[in-house]
């Protein structure tokens, strides 16, 4: 592979020949998952595990490919959202010309009401792929013993026990989603990049400050440090190469120019 930092490297190749990687790994899980006929309800217990240990590496790598594909990609000033207006009730309450009651009783005025329109669900919308990564999950007690050990020991789950496969089939479809439209997700991540910087370097308010977890929460980086989700030391299957290779590649793009 040629070196990232030369100047002859090709970025737009590496994330053509990993993106085509991964869309045949997907096309297989989506045989697993019975997508190719319209998705499954349910799945045995050591299908959804096979699908997860292949699915949690391929959305890392194709995150990373965006990560990539949005190394170039420059925002402007982003826009203020233009303030709501106000409704003609609100404009005339501003005015002091009508007054609202809350709480009244009116009594025998309230007993007939007008019969609840019927409204169309509306159509639900596709899965979005998630443009960070998770955070790590820590166990602040651990087992040693201060999380009390259960003395009966653990209930083996049925391989051949049958879950629900919808949540699977959400990320798997909003898997394939990304990697056919990299450069719009590339987009979608430089957006949220420099909302991420104006939220960091813009004064806070009292409320932002009362709710500052949530707002961290909302402004993670798009890779966490250390090794991505699902990476394996030893590889087992086609994707733990493929994500080897785009963590390596993204964390050169992540670099600044030094030239």
């Amino acid at each position: 592979m040629t070196d990232p930092q030369g100047p002859t490297f090709d970025w737009q190749a590496a994330i053509d020949r990993n993106r085509e990687a991964l869309l045949r790994i997907v096309a297989v899980l989506f045989v697993r998952a019975g997508l190719d006929e319209g998705g499954a309800d349910l799945v045995t217990r050591r299908a959804w595990r096979v699908i997860l240990r292949v699915l949690r590496p391929a959305e890392s790598a194709a995150r990373r490919l965006i990560v990539i594909a949005a190394r170039s990609i420059g925002v402007g000033l982003l826009k203020p959202r233009p303030a709501k207006e106000p409704t003609a009730l609100e404009q005339l309450q501003a005015a002091g010309l009508v007054i609202t009651h809350t709480g009244l009783n009116l009594g025998l005025a309230r007993m007939w009401q007008p019969p609840p329109e019927v409204q169309q669900p509306a159509p639900p919308r596709p899965p979005t792929f998630a443009l960070t990564d998770p955070p790590r999950r820590f166990d602040p007690k651990g087992w040693d013993g201060r999380r009390p050990f259960p003395r009966d020991g653990f209930d083996l789950a049925d391989d051949h026990e049958d879950v629900s496969a919808d949540h699977l089939c959400a990320r798997l479809k909003a898997l394939k989603r990304a990697l056919e439209d990299i450069d719009g997700h590339a987009r979608r991540l430089a957006r949220l990049q420099a909302r991420r910087a104006a939220t960091l370097f813009a004064p806070a308010s009292e409320a932002q400050l009362k709710g500052a977890n949530k707002g961290r929460a909302r402004a993670r980086p798009p890779l966490r440090h250390g090794w991505p989700p699902g990476h394996r030391k030893l590889s087992t299957h086609t994707v733990d190469s493929v994500l080897r290779e785009c963590h390596g590649l993204a964390l050169q793009a992540l670099r600044p120019d030094t030239s």
